[in-house]
């Protein structure tokens, strides 16, 4: 009596293409059938081999590996399916196994629906067209899955399996995330940390000390069946690579951040990570952990490349100071007394080149001068002078009210190509105009329209750009009122305050050292 070996596979695709006039393809009734159909011919059941909600294309199905290993081992003699895509949807393995290993095997392939008989040489073409029409299916299905959730992404809606960190999805909506208040209090330590001047590497190292699980630890406490493919250890420790990667992290201001990566193609698993001009970013789509302040302040200072110190650390000058000669970054390192200075990278790194001079200072005296010339600058300047001087030095006010009438017009220009577009069309339907008068009349009016709406885009950056600048002067006189009593400088004043500043190599003659200070104000 032959050995048959049943084969069902049922997958998500498979379960959203059922509908209620068609044959239910559910792993039971794929089962049911195919006892039948092997007991009704006499066939001897050996197992049945059943893989759920695995798709077509994949070749790690577990249930599948198994009965392909029992077919080279010659546990039975046929394999029966009700399609032949229940075996597979991948034509290479339709070449591979049906007609290739299954022949050097001894193995019969049967499917009970669309008539594949192995035996049946005429039988193959059949098979191949089969093959191609499944993988052609997934194909097609692969780019349908592909634009709508490019278009949820587009649309802001979240679509990842799991929540960012800091984040968990909305239970009554999980396209949208809400806050997860203990991991975003995580968060929110980390970026301050990082503004008091520690270095990543320190920030893991304390995050650890605290006994905190990293986000991959932290998912599976929570009860997700989370796999990190990069993760090296299964420990929870945090590394400065993951925290890196969190201070950049723009959905922590609220913004969705999606389309990073993307699949080569529907038949590999594997990943390649795209532009950042490639990414979907939609802004303002959930509540954020962190303000936009603080997180510029942090991008500036990663793009800055400061080190902290040995103690994990960096000076509260960190990424501000230049020479003012060559325009390199300040380094700081210890004296043979023990004082920290500042001393120009391009010296400091070869010095017997003599590419630059040392313009070194010492870090106390730096702190010093600037304490000085901040608590100078804030006295000559309160809130409301500054608020007038701004005002008065720029014309912003005016220029936004006329380019807001101005878009205003432009819309409604707009709107009225639009309108006359839609009556061409219609006219020369019904036979008023000629398709020649159509399309010269078409032609003209599209292009105004475009001149149009490059015209709108103009004025709504430019509006958007007066916007940020007038509320930078909102944010200016709050920072005035802020610091104006200030007793002793830190990292978050000089972020917040100081664009960069410039040291002058020390006169030999004098010994004076002139220092420079770019307010951001």
């Amino acid at each position: 009596m032959n050995q048959v070996a049943i084969y069902c596979r049922l997958s998500d695709e498979d379960k959203n293409k059922i509908t209620t006039l068609s044959d239910s393809e559910s792993i039971q009734n794929q089962k049911n059938l195919l006892m039948k159909y092997a007991i009704d011919i006499g066939w001897d059941i050996f197992k049945i081999y059943s893989d759920d909600n695995y798709s077509g294309l994949d070749k790690d199905r577990p249930e599948f590996k198994q009965m392909i290993q029992d077919a080279e081992n010659k546990k039975f003699d046929i394999i029966l399916c009700k399609h032949q895509s229940r075996f597979t949807r991948d034509m290479e393995l339709v070449e591979k196994y049906l007609h290739n290993k299954f022949i050097e095997w001894g193995i019969r392939f049967v499917t009970v629906v669309d008539g594949v008989d192995t035996s049946d040489k005429h039988n193959k073409k059949s098979r191949q067209i089969n093959g191609l029409v499944n993988e052609w299916y997934c194909e097609d299905i692969s780019e349908s899955i592909k634009y709508i959730f490019k278009l949820k992404q587009q649309q802001g809606k979240f679509i990842g399996s799991f929540a960012t960190y800091g984040y968990e999805k909305d239970p009554k909506d999980k396209n949208k995330l809400i806050i997860d208040d203990v991991a975003a209090e995580t968060v929110r330590k980390i970026f301050t940390w990082y503004i008091d001047g520690y270095g990543t590497q320190k920030i893991s190292q304390m995050l650890n000390g605290l006994g905190t699980p990293n986000p991959t630890k932290y998912k599976k406490l929570q009860g997700y069946n989370y796999i990190n493919t990069s993760s090296k250890d299964d420990l929870g420790l945090w590394n400065k690579t993951t925290t890196k990667r969190m201070l950049k992290n723009q959905m922590y201001i609220g913004n969705m951040v999606q389309h990073v990566h993307e699949k080569l193609n529907y038949k590999s698993d594997k990943k390649i990570a795209l532009k950042y001009e490639d990414w979907i970013i939609v802004e303002n789509t959930h509540l954020p952990i962190i303000d936009k302040k603080t997180f510029d302040i942090v991008q500036e200072r990663l793009k800055s490349n400061t080190r902290s110190s040995g103690e994990g650390q960096a000076h509260i000058f960190a990424g501000k100071v230049r020479c003012m000669d060559c325009g390199n970054t300040m380094v700081r390192n210890s004296g043979v007394s023990g004082y920290k200075y500042l001393r120009c990278k391009l010296h400091y790194i070869n010095p017997k080149k003599k590419l630059c001079t040392s313009h070194s200072i010492r870090l106390e005296n730096l702190e010093q001068i600037v304490t000085e010339r901040l608590k100078s600058h804030l006295i000559n300047l309160n809130e409301e002078s500054l608020s007038s001087k701004l005002f008065e030095s720029s014309s912003d006010k005016g220029k936004l009210k006329s380019l807001q009438k101005q878009l205003n017009n432009t819309e409604k220009d707009i709107i009225d190509r639009d309108l006359v577009l839609k009556t061409l069309y219609i006219d020369k339907v019904k036979g008023i105009i000629t398709v020649q008068q159509f399309n010269e009349f078409n032609l003209s009016f599209f292009n105004e329209k475009n001149d149009l709406i490059n015209r709108r885009d103009i004025s709504k950056n430019t509006i958007e750009a007066i916007e940020v600048s007038l509320n930078d002067i909102s944010k200016y006189k709050e920072l005035v009122k802020k610091y104006k009593n200030f007793t002793e400088l830190n990292s978050l004043m000089v972020n917040e305050l100081i664009d960069y500043i410039e040291i002058v190599e020390k006169d030999i003659k004098t010994k004076e050292q002139r220092v420079k200070i770019y307010w951001l104000f």
